[in-house]
């Protein structure tokens, strides 16, 4: 889901709803250069979101039932992106594919779940949670800031880390994922809640890829603290003053 083009191209090959040449697609994405859209094509069929009609060079493409069904993944993160982090006007694609840039990271998501556990906390208590070097640790949450999932309680340096509302409301996407990630036979049988370890194997290999092992084991380490994330289920946490994020949060860097 992560390399940058594949969302455009997935929704571009679900609207069509037929086989389709590269330079077909190409055609629907001005924007993009046609051996781009060869290249993004040729990986998504590696990795199982579209087929080709026969082996020849230059068939055409179709979308496999699994990337047919990331349609109700696109639908989750376009809705979470609305609803917590981006509420102008924006390309669904667009906005599928910043989402998913926020969370794809290593270890992005071991520190979110030690945060949703017992936040609010220090930034050296979240490095010792997760398993990460102080400093490393120091930069993730830098960027978790400027993505908008994480904010500081106050101005001062020392001030403990804690999610925002949008880091909070990240069950559902992860349970959708988990979803979506299932064996066909499987997929989209409601279920009240999604165990973490479930959870922590379906975000590290379908957005974090060859990091997701690192991130993965970070999980285990603290999977013996309760945690709302990982469900539908949501829980209270200490509100943070608008002031305080605001101050904290640095400019975002593109």
């Amino acid at each position: 889901m992560g390399p940058k083009w594949t969302t455009w191209s997935v929704m571009t090959m679900a609207q069509e709803s037929r086989p389709m040449r590269v330079r077909d697609v190409a055609a629907r994405l001005p924007f993009v250069s046609e051996q781009l859209v060869g290249k993004r094509l040729a990986a998504m069929h590696a990795d199982g979101l579209v087929t080709r009609t026969d082996k020849r060079n230059g068939a055409p493409y179709r979308l496999s039932a699994l990337g047919e069904s990331l349609t109700h993944v696109h639908r989750t993160l376009a809705e979470w992106s609305r609803n917590y982090l981006s509420p102008g006007l924006m390309a669904e694609a667009e906005r599928v594919e910043d989402a998913v840039q926020r969370l794809r990271l290593r270890h992005s998501t071991a520190l979110i779940q030690v945060l949703d556990a017992g936040g609010p906390m220090r930034f050296v208590h979240i490095a010792e949670g997760v398993g990460l070097d102080v400093s490393f640790t120091r930069h993730r949450l830098l960027r978790l800031q400027a993505d908008g999932l994480v904010t500081r309680t106050g101005p001062r340096h020392g001030d403990p880390y804690v999610l925002t509302d949008a880091g909070r409301e990240l069950g559902p996407v992860y349970a959708t994922v988990d979803h979506w990630s299932a064996p066909l036979a499987t997929r989209w049988t409601p279920s009240p809640s999604v165990p973490v370890a479930t959870a922590q194997r379906t975000h590290s290999a379908v957005l974090l890829g060859s990091d997701g092992g690192r991130t993965a084991a970070a999980l285990r380490r603290s999977a013996a603290i309760p945690s709302a994330l990982f469900s539908h289920a949501s829980q209270p946490k200490p509100r943070v003053p608008a002031s305080a994020a605001t101050q904290s949060a640095p400019g975002r860097v593109r």
